[in-house]
């Protein structure tokens, strides 16, 4: 019996040395085949770290394809900070050639992030400071292309095109209404690091950046020149505090050109008010045309038959509902039976009413 007892015991034992070997190897199975690409994403994001490069904003042009918002190619400071081993050097070389505070320089690279920006000291660089960085070699330092918008015709058409920030972003005009579709998609450098952000290897893959969608607008750069032209003849000859010109056609609605002033350089918007880069008079400073478009109501009824000025007559009580609202006539009480002429001359609201119908 007892050697029955004995004998039950390892089978047990044996069974179950068996069963976790089993499950050991259904666990393997199932991480290196069923779970393999959710935990090797998990395991790339860990590593992985991105170095962004802008995409180009979409152009702006006019009908006639003549560019009025363009793109310039420049560079910009980021740093790794725990691939920097003198930090104190290389905050020092870094502040000495942008001409920023030392102080400052050292807390971006002391940072407790994988990558920092240097900003703003650091964005949007000429070649030849790039150039010294560059030369510089060192680890954790590194310079990536920016876009930077640029505007050829300057002051022209300013307000209708807005502005960029500096991170590319449409801030006003058709650059801020149309943001979405003129942004692009960005790219970036990807390289993997440990968790401290010591660089594993010196392989790393590229994704370029995809450029944004082009606009072409209605407005005619010749006539735009016109505008421009003739709006700044009429300050340096009357000096008014504002003036604006809108050119449109008629038969279509097309705006062919659109300017006012004051109005300012989008290339370098900061240094004017917010009240002169973000007021684009013809459309801030709207209002309703009241009398002065009677004479286009009465024009299009007499051409469309629709009332005659002699013989035609209109009673004026005073008021008049419209789908649920009281007008009513300037004169109180009305001015009574008219004829259309007197209608004309009296400017009666509830007369020109009656005429469009």
């Amino acid at each position: 019996m007892f050697q029955d007892n004995y004998e039950s015991r390892i089978l047990v034992v044996f069974l179950v040395v068996v069963l976790l070997f089993a499950l050991v190897i259904i666990k393997i199975f199932y991480i290196q085949v069923i779970d393999y690409d959710r935990l090797n994403n998990l395991a790339n994001d860990l590593w992985s770290r991105n170095l962004p490069i802008t995409a180009d904003r979409g152009k702006i042009t006019d009908r006639n394809g003549v560019v009025l918002a363009d793109n310039i190619t420049t560079t910009s400071l980021v740093v790794v900070p725990n691939q920097i081993e003198n930090k104190e050097s290389v905050a020092a070389s870094l502040a000495q050639i942008l001409n920023s505070n030392y102080d400052d320089m050292l807390k971006h690279l002391n940072k407790k992030t994988s990558i920092e920006r240097i900003h703003p000291e650091g964005r949007q660089l000429s070649y030849e400071i790039a150039d010294e960085i560059n030369s510089l070699n060192y680890d954790g330092v590194y310079l990536l292309k920016e876009s930077k918008r640029y505007y050829p015709y300057k002051n022209m058409l300013s307000h209708v095109l807005g502005y960029v920030g500096i991170d590319n972003q449409g801030l006003s005009g058709i650059e801020s209404y149309y943001d979405e579709y003129l942004s692009g998609e960005d790219g970036m450098i990807k390289y993997y690091s440990d968790g401290k952000g010591k660089r594993i290897d010196k392989s790393s893959s590229y994704t370029s950046p995809q450029e944004g969608l082009s606009i072409n607008l209605t407005i005619d750069i010749n006539i735009q020149e016109v505008i421009e032209r003739e709006l700044d003849n009429a300050v340096a000859k009357y000096n008014p505090e504002q003036a604006l010109i809108v050119v449109a056609n008629p038969k279509t609605g097309e705006i062919l050109g659109m300017s006012s002033r004051p109005n300012f350089d989008p290339n370098n918007y900061k240094k004017y008010s917010a009240e002169v880069i973000n007021r684009n008079l013809p459309i801030f400073n709207t209002y309703e045309p009241g009398s002065t478009f009677k004479v286009i109501t009465l024009s299009s009824a007499i051409e469309e038959k629709k009332v005659n000025l002699f013989e035609d007559h209109y009673y004026d009580s005073g008021s008049i509902n419209v789908e649920g609202s009281r007008i009513k006539c300037w004169k109180a009480g009305g001015h009574g039976a008219e004829s259309y002429l007197d209608v004309v001359k009296n400017s009666c609201n509830l007369g020109f009413k009656q005429e469009i119908l």
